[in-house]
């Protein structure tokens, strides 16, 4: 990156911070849909496990090649619900919905973001961006969103401690 581009985003940052030079329609909050999120069903995302072993991984390969109905199939984790019918999740699930829920929006960046879910009842997010990650109105645009898209989660979803 050039200097040129550092200092249009750090003059973006300054005079974003001393409120200035603002325009309304660059900064509005982005639209949501107003879908409920998709959840797994045990509130992580599935991993693949790689084995060191060759002669392991031709025989994982070759029970993909069978049917998928010889493969055994496991029962689904119990899913924790409130009385209201919300999900219980930790910390860091919601937050992968968050970012989950984020990414469907235009131009979010695919690296440098990281959320943070805090609170208990009332539980809240916020959004940090590594730098160079994302412009600054980008970035703005986004965290004007964070709001409206918490406020539709914890219709679904309830922080477990």
């Amino acid at each position: 990156m050039n200097d040129e581009v550092k200092d249009a985003g750090l003059v973006a940052m300054i005079s974003g911070i001393l409120g200035g030079n603002r325009r309304a329609d660059s900064l509005a909050p982005l639209p949501l849909a107003d879908v409920p999120p998709t959840v797994p069903a045990d509130g992580l995302e599935p991993v693949e496990t790689s084995s060191s072993d060759p002669a392991a991984a031709n025989a994982e390969n070759a029970a993909d090649d069978a049917p998928a109905a010889t493969k055994p199939v496991e029962p689904p984790a119990q899913i924790t619900t409130t009385r209201d019918g919300k999900r219980l999740l930790p910390a860091e699930a919601i937050a992968d919905l968050v970012l989950g829920e984020l990414r469907k929006l235009e131009d979010f960046p695919s690296s440098g973001v990281s959320v943070t879910v805090y609170g208990y009842r009332n539980w809240n997010a916020m959004l940090t961006f590594a730098p160079f990650s994302t412009s600054f109105q980008n970035a703005t645009r986004f965290r004007q969103a964070m709001p409206d898209l918490v406020f539709k989660l914890r219709r679904f979803v309830e922080l477990e401690i």
